[in-house]
């Protein structure tokens, strides 16, 4: 039978580990002599210098091709999202609810409608957006004409709202039963929303239920028209000025003044029946006005 290994004491192992950081017998460090720390301390800088400077060629080859100003692939959005202010959403629709004899009720709303046109102020509008662009043609720009290596943008101010601006009635409606709503298309870079020959995009703006309730529709600009010289959007980058062209919807609520409403931007080249993208082309809320 095999001699039991003697135990060693604790004195015993700390003198070993002594040996094993410093050995003077062999003038070994930890196992190695200086000399081979040397080569293998210079082995690992070496390696880590290449693997980061390979990582970082990777980086710069990844940076070049691609364009700061758009996409490379676009392909998840063929058609732009719309969307509905005041942005009252709820867990799964839209409900614009308020009530006309409660100050707080129509003064939220009319909070929610002066903070979405601050961008849309007359004098700040003209003084970012100086370029005089042609109505009724696309704004097509192959060149970066605009200050700081920029392309123009077409000026869209509030007043272009008409009855719906804010300035006539400074409740947007809500303290009535003629409420205002803002369409607003989102943004696709380069999107066209109609060929060279078909009328401009246009919202339009339909009672889904409650049909009585509403006794009139009012559209701001004229026609509900998204104007052609707002398109295409070439990206935040290349048009920093530029904001989305809305349109005003101003409902007469009579009856019950209860409506589910579906406003939709009319183009052939925008899809609206998309049942996986409820938002995609048109909106639906519902629409009520409490006494």
């Amino acid at each position: 039978m095999a001699a039991l290994k003697e135990k060693r004491t604790c004195g015993q192992k700390c003198e070993d580990f002594g040996r094993f950081v410093w050995n003077s017998d062999e003038g070994t460090a930890f196992g190695r002599t200086p000399e081979k720390w040397v080569y293998i301390s210079l082995y690992y800088v070496a390696f880590y210098v290449v693997m980061t400077a390979l990582f970082s060629l990777a980086i710069w080859t990844l940076m070049y091709t691609l364009d700061p100003y758009a996409p490379d692939y676009q392909d998840r959005l063929k058609s732009p999202g719309v969307m509905v202010w005041p942005d009252t959403y709820g867990e799964e629709v839209v409900e614009i609810t308020y009530n006309t004899s409660d100050k707080a009720s129509w003064m939220k709303m009319k909070n929610i409608m002066d903070e979405f046109l601050k961008p849309y102020n007359d004098t700040k509008q003209l003084e970012c957006n100086t370029y005089n662009c042609t109505k009724g043609k696309y704004f097509i720009q192959n060149t970066f004409s605009a200050p700081n290596h920029t392309k123009w943008a077409c000026p869209f101010t509030q007043s272009m709202l008409g009855a719906c601006s804010g300035f006539e009635d400074p409740t947007f409606g809500y303290n009535s039963t003629m409420p205002c709503v803002i369409i607003k298309m989102n943004r696709i870079i380069n999107f066209l929303p109609t060929n060279h020959t078909e009328p401009p995009p246009y919202v339009n703006c339909t009672v889904l239920d409650g049909q009585d309730n509403v006794d009139n529709i009012e559209y701001f600009p004229p026609n509900g028209a998204l104007d052609l010289s707002y398109f295409p959007f070439y990206g935040n980058l290349a048009q920093p000025t530029y904001v989305n062209p809305l349109v005003a919807v101003r409902f007469n609520l009579v009856k019950e003044k209860l409506a589910k409403i579906q406003c939709r931007v009319v183009s052939k080249q925008i899809s609206y029946e998309n049942y996986h993208d409820p938002y995609e082309g048109k909106v639906v809320f519902s629409l009520k006005a409490l006494k």
